[in-house]
């Protein structure tokens, strides 16, 4: 089924565009939200007509955009998460947190506009992207830390093994004391011994 669509759908096209989709999709979905009419003769002649408005609408869109993107350049957003042993993180970083910790600093985007290529399952920084309209993407940093509680919980850890490390190597040594000191007196008996 042809419709032409009056909002943008991601994935789908822009305003404006003739599109072709499922019956289904049209009827349960984009219609009766409006984002798109069906498209038959009448329609598209109407589009024709209005091309003004519609063309005015997407200027506004992609310039709305492209503000969004000159915010976006440049910001390195910093989250912290828990850490397994082998330095994987305990899930991953979505699109959803990463969409929150936008909004906090001012900047709204969509999360299903954040495109993350890779997912992001380790310590680092990584390069994120958003698609904010038709040939409109912008890149930020995301760089993901360690848990700051994890961290001291992992130095008072280490502290600890380094300190039985120590309690080890200090009755290790005095054993070792211990057993020369008795080897040195044995030498001594069999030296006295060989004398006498």
């Amino acid at each position: 089924m042809k419709v032409i669509l009056t909002e943008r759908v991601p994935k789908l096209g822009n305003v404006g565009e003739i599109v072709k989709v499922s019956a289904g999709h049209a009827r349960n979905f984009l219609i009766p939200n409006r984002m798109a009419v069906i498209a038959d003769a009448a329609t598209e002649k109407q589009l024709v007509n209005s091309k003004k408005g519609l063309s005015k609408k997407i200027s506004e869109q992609k310039n709305v955009a492209l503000e969004t993107k000159k915010k976006l350049e440049g910001i390195t957003i910093e989250m912290f998460k828990k850490v397994g042993g082998s330095g994987k993180l305990f899930g991953t970083v979505t699109n959803v947190e990463l969409s929150t910790e936008l909004a906090q600093r001012g900047v709204d985007v969509e999360r299903r506009l954040i495109v993350i290529e890779k997912p992001i399952k380790s310590l680092g920084q990584f390069e994120v992207k958003a698609k904010l309209f038709a040939e409109v993407e912008a890149t930020f940093k995301v760089k993901v830390m360690m848990d700051p509680e994890q961290l001291k919980e992992e130095k008072k850890r280490l502290e600890t093994l380094s300190a039985k490390k120590k309690e080890k190597k200090d009755k290790g040594d005095k054993k070792d004391k211990d057993a020369k000191g008795e080897n040195a007196k044995d030498a001594e008996e069999t030296s006295a011994d060989a004398e006498a």
